[in-house]
């Protein structure tokens, strides 16, 4: 599939100074030379931060890893995770369209879509608010259908499920991500058959879902404040290149010391089968028989 950038682009791209702290820490991981391999985290944050990635934003994340503008291009127009065309300003929704989710509904969610956001896919709702598409498998077959909205997944949907989330999310809330038909997680609707002493002691939601709740990012832009920024491997390089010298030095010391043993060994064991050799009395040659000779019967 062909995918262009739209025609009409923002004239500039920055990061928040947040972002701009994260996006220096992704290049950090990468040795001196390699700073092209943060090209996709970069891209993606330049993605959460406007909704949708411009040329502004590729061009500028290009001369921020020294690439050229090709490159990035190549990139950004490759995985259909970059949404290369504006999506709307609350939430881009992604229908799961693959066997599970269309078996058990997935086409009357994106009737569901076609109603109430455009009859197109990655065309903006004329309110501005909303976008869609469908995608292929999202690996929670378990709880199909589903869709992923924003950041988080909403899973055990039905088309009326999906109208109440649209509403709710256009008068500006945020509904509790993961099963909406009463399952914690993945498990039988009935409850769990097995593993039942997990059962106490667990968060009001599943990981994923507890984690959206806690940091309420699900369709959030993102700033970079959200969560810490963590860099632990950064603020020291001297120690960690001195640990590194002196491991490379013990491992050449280790290797010489083997080296020397082996050469010492052969000599040894050289010198002895010379003396030897030197030491054993000559082996007497017996005289060979005659070779009998034939005759004209023969």
């Amino acid at each position: 599939m062909l995918r262009r950038l739209h025609p009409v682009q923002p004239e500039s791209f920055a990061f928040t100074p947040a972002n701009l702290e994260w996006a220096k820490g992704q290049i950090s991981k990468y040795p001196e030379g390699r700073q092209a391999s943060a090209i996709i985290p970069l891209l993606w944050r330049a993605q959460e931060q406007e909704g949708w990635l411009t040329r502004p934003a590729i061009e500028h994340v290009a001369d921020m890893l020294g690439m050229a503008y090709i490159r990035a291009l190549e990139v950004a127009t490759f995985y259909f995770m970059f949404q290369l065309q504006p999506v709307g300003s609350v939430a881009h929704v992604q229908i799961c369209g693959t066997t599970s989710c269309m078996i058990c509904g997935a086409e009357e969610l994106i009737a569901v879509c076609k109603e109430l956001i455009a009859p197109a896919p990655h065309v903006v709702s004329k309110d501005g608010k909303f976008s869609w598409e469908e995608v292929e498998c999202m690996g929670a077959c378990a709880n199909a259908p589903m869709a992923q909205i924003g950041k988080d997944y909403y899973e055990d949907l039905t088309a009326d499920k999906l109208r109440e989330l649209i509403a709710r999310f256009s008068k500006g809330e945020v509904p509790v991500p993961g099963p909406q038909n009463g399952r914690y997680a993945a498990e039988p609707l009935s409850g769990l058959t097995s593993l039942k002493e997990f059962e106490s002691g667990k968060k009001q939601y599943n990981a994923s879902a507890q984690l959206a709740v806690d940091i309420g990012d699900t369709v959030k832009r993102i700033d970079g404040t959200e969560v810490p920024i963590l860099t632990p491997w950064l603020g020291k390089p001297a120690k960690s290149a001195a640990k590194t010298a002196v491991k490379v030095a013990a491992g050449a010391a280790v290797a010489a010391v083997a080296v020397a043993a082996t050469e010492a060994v052969a000599k040894t064991v050289k010198k002895a089968a010379a003396k030897k050799a030197e030491e054993a009395p000559a082996a007497e040659k017996k005289p060979r028989a005659p070779r009998a000779k034939k005759t004209d019967k023969e």
